[in-house]
């Protein structure tokens, strides 16, 4: 148990230098893209610079592992997503925004650590519901940018979620092994990615 410990402690550590510095060597940094190049670019980094983000398509992935129709799920998120990206740019307000992001991560990692047990009918709710709020907040970086970039920021993003998703899918697969086994990684995966999200649910309640 101390091990597991270790290493989800050592996973959350990585994981948080490794945000700090791909935030820091960001393409655009903090600039609204202005080219089709930079919009490409700010769709395929913002998904996986911010830890709650990073963690929810981790998620997502594993869910379209281990539930019927899992790929469904991925889709779902997409779709949902960039219509959370249209709303911001278009003006729609959708409040307590960060909260509503690190509450996904949280709900994400508890259904993780219940394994087969969370259907696909939960995880396609989710991924909907969820999809909408971190397209609001990957919107944040767009408006005001020509709708150009912003075709160009969504094709970014839509390939950088399905790269993640796809590619946790089909690590997750691997891993599998003797049912005990598989269901005690499930949860150490899901107390690792609720801990993300308990993490910044603190920070943006605290900010």
């Amino acid at each position: 148990m101390a091990t597991t410990l270790r290493k989800v402690g050592v996973t959350i550590a990585a994981w948080t230098a490794f945000a700090s510095s791909a935030l820091a060597h960001h393409p655009t940094g903090s600039k609204i893209p202005a080219t089709f190049t930079e919009g490409l670019l700010s769709g395929l980094g913002h998904p996986v610079i911010g830890p709650d983000h990073l963690a929810f398509i981790i998620a997502i992935g594993i869910a379209a592992a281990i539930v019927p129709g899992g790929i469904g799920v991925v889709g779902a998120f997409m779709a949902a997503s960039t219509l959370g990206v249209l709303a911001h740019f278009g003006a729609w307000n959708l409040p307590f925004a960060e909260v509503l992001v690190a509450s996904t991560v949280i709900v994400a990692g508890i259904l993780v650590a219940r394994g087969r047990i969370a259907g696909s009918g939960m995880w396609l709710a989710l991924a909907a519901l969820a999809g909408v709020v971190h397209g609001y907040a990957f919107g944040e970086s767009i408006v005001g940018a020509d709708r150009g970039v912003l075709g160009a920021y969504l094709v970014g993003l839509a390939v950088i979620s399905a790269v993640v998703a796809i590619g946790i899918m089909l690590v997750t697969r691997s891993l599998a092994g003797p049912a005990s086994s598989g269901e005690a990684r499930l949860r150490v995966a899901g107390a690792v990615i609720g801990a993300v999200g308990v993490v910044l649910l603190a920070g943006s309640l605290v900010a």
